[in-house]
C-alpha cells in the first residue's frame, strides 16, 4: 500500500515537477477530476494544505487503508453472516485497489494530463525511481517485524520501477496492455512457480541476491516470483490505474464509461471463474481435493478457498479467488478496483454532504502511506485478535484513530509525517539537468 510528490497515496494537482501524487502539484494543465477548492496555501514553511486535491481518488485510497486494516485485524471471515462476507470482500481487494491507485499516483508525478518532458521528465522520472527504492526498503523492515501480515510495500516499489518505462503512453495503449498482463503472465507466473518448485535454479539466484541477503528473504525472486504480490501479475492492477489516469475523470460519460468496463470486468472474472469450475468437473474435483472440500464452493471469489498446491494446474488457472494470481483473479480485482474509483469520485462530484462526511477517509487516503505504516507497527506491538468479538473492536479503533490522527493532522499539515520524508528523499532529483 502504498506515497506521494508527497506520498504515493495521496493525490494533489501539482504546480512544479517535484509534486507527488498524495503531496505534490500537478502540472498546470487543467486538472481532470473532480477537484475542490481548499484554502490557500501559507506562506512557505508553515506546512499547511495546498490547494485542489483529486478527493475522489483520496478517499479511494483511504477505502482501500481500510479493506488493508480489515483483512489484516478484523474478524475471520470464517465466521460467516453479513459481517463476515463484508470481511472476506476486504480481502485481496483491497490491496488490488491499492495497487491500481498506486498507478494513478504514478502518472500524477509523471505528469497529468501530459505526461512531463525534458528536464521536467527527467526529474520526474528519477523522482519515481527514488521512491521505488525507498519503499522496498521500508517494505522489508517492515517485513522483518515478522508480524502476521505480507508487507505489500517492497512488491509495490518494485512493481513502480517495473512500469515506469511506459508512463509516457496514452490510455488506450495502457488499458491494452494491462489487458494482455493479466490475460498472459498468471499463466507466466505458474509455469515459473512450477520450475522453481521442481528445479535448484532459483536458489542458485537467491543465493547470489545481495538484496535477499540483506533482508533475510527470497529477495527478488520472492518480489517477482513467489512472495504474495509478485510483480509479474501485479502490474496488472499499476497499469490500469495509469491508464485511468490519463482520463478525464471529470466527464460524467467517461465515469459511465469507466463503471460499465468495471461492472464487465468483476462479471467476467469472478462470474467467468464460477462458470469455468462448473463446467470442468475435474477443476472442481481438484480444487476440493486441494482444499478442506466445502472450501471449493466459493473458490471462484473467495480467499476462503486457501493456497492451492503446486500439482493442481487446472484448478490454479480457474479459481478467482483474489490472492490466487490468476486472469480471472485479476479481472475480477480490477472490476471491483474502477468501481471503487469511479463511485468514490461520483460521490465527491454529485453530493457534498456526503463530501463533508467523508473528510475523515480522504484525510486517511492524503496520509495512506503513514496510516499503512502505523498499522503495521500497531499490530507488532499489540498483536492481532482471533475472535470475533475482540476482533471487530480492534478494527474499530483501527478505524477510528486513523481518522482522527489523519483528520487532525491535514488540518495543519500538507503531507503525512511519511508522505514528507519520502518526499524529501526524491529532492537529489532536482539536481538532473
Amino acid at each position: 500500500m502504498t506515497p506521494d510528490t508527497s506520498s504515493d497515496l495521496s493525490s494533489k494537482p501539482a504546480t512544479g515537477p517535484a509534486a507527488h501524487p498524495s503531496v505534490v502539484p500537478e502540472p498546470t494543465a487543467p486538472t481532470p477530476a473532480p477537484v475542490v477548492p481548499e484554502p490557500a496555501a501559507p506562506a512557505a514553511g508553515s506546512g499547511g494544505p495546498s490547494t485542489g486535491r483529486l478527493i475522489g481518488i483520496d478517499l479511494a485510497r483511504g477505502l482501500a487503508v481500510f479493506g488493508m486494516y480489515a483483512a489484516h485485524v478484523g474478524p475471520d471471515p470464517a465466521a460467516g453472516g453479513p459481517l463476515g462476507f463484508v470481511m472476506e470482500l476486504a480481502r485481496g481487494r483491497s490491496s488490488a485497489l491499492f495497487a491500481l491507485l498506486a498507478g494513478f499516483t504514478l502518472v500524477l508525478i509523471t505528469g497529468r494530463p501530459h505526461p512531463r518532458t525534458g528536464r521536467a521528465g527527467r526529474q520526474a522520472v528519477a523522482r519515481m525511481a527514488i521512491r521505488s527504492v525507498v519503499l522496498i526498503a521500508l517494505g522489508f523492515a517492515l517485513t522483518a517485524l515478522d508480524t502476521d501480515v505480507d508487507v505489500i510495500l517492497a512488491f509495490y516499489g518494485l512493481t513502480f520501477l517495473a512500469v515506469l518505462p511506459l508512463y509516457r503512453l496514452r490510455a488506450r495503449t495502457l488499458a491494452l496492455l494491462a489487458a494482455a498482463t493479466a490475460l498472459v503472465m498468471p499463466q507466466v507466473l505458474y509455469v515459473v512457480r512450477l520450475s522453481i518448485e521442481e528445479g535448484s535454479w532459483a536458489d542458485a539466484i537467491i543465493a547470489a541476491d545481495p538484496l535477499a541477503r540483506v533482508s533475510d528473504t527470497d529477495g527478488f525472486m520472492e518480489l517477482l516470483f513467489t512472495g504474495e504480490y509478485p510483480v509479474l501479475t501485479w502490474a496488472s492492477f499499476m497499469l490500469a490505474g495509469m491508464a485511468v489516469a490519463r482520463l478525464d475523470l471529470t466527464r460524467s460519460t467517461t465515469r459511465t464509461q469507466l463503471a460499465v468496463t468495471g461492472g464487465m470486468l468483476a462479471v467476467l472474472g469472478y462470474g467467468g471463474s464460477w462458470l469455468a469450475l462448473r463446467l470442468v468437473p475435474h477443476a472442481r474435483a481438484t480444487v476440493a481435493a486441494a482444499t478442506d472440500g466445502d472450501a471449493a464452493a466459493s473458490a471462484w471469489w473467495s480467499d476462503t478457498v486457501g493456497y492451492l498446491v503446486d500439482d493442481t494446474p487446472a484448478a490454479w488457472l480457474l479459481v478467482g479467488a483474489p490472492h490466487s494470481q490468476t486472469t480471472f483473479s485479476i479481472l475480477g480485482n480490477t472490476g471491483v478496483a474502477l468501481l471503487v474509483v469511479v463511485g468514490c469520485v461520483t460521490a465527491m462530484d454529485r453530493l457534498p454532504r456526503f463530501a463533508r462526511l467523508a473528510t475523515p477517509v480522504r484525510a486517511v487516503g492524503m496520509t495512506a502511506l503513514t496510516a499503512y505504516v502505523l498499522h503495521i507497527l500497531a499490530i507488532r506491538e499489540f498483536g492481532m485478535e482471533e475472535e470475533t468479538g475482540p476482533a471487530l473492536v480492534d478494527l474499530l479503533v483501527y478505524l477510528l484513530a486513523a481518522m482522527v490522527l489523519a483528520t487532525v493532522w491535514t488540518r495543519f499539515f500538507r503531507r503525512g509525517p511519511l508522505e514528507h520524508a519520502l518526499h524529501v528523499s526524491t529532492r537529489p532529483a532536482r539536481l538532473i539537468r
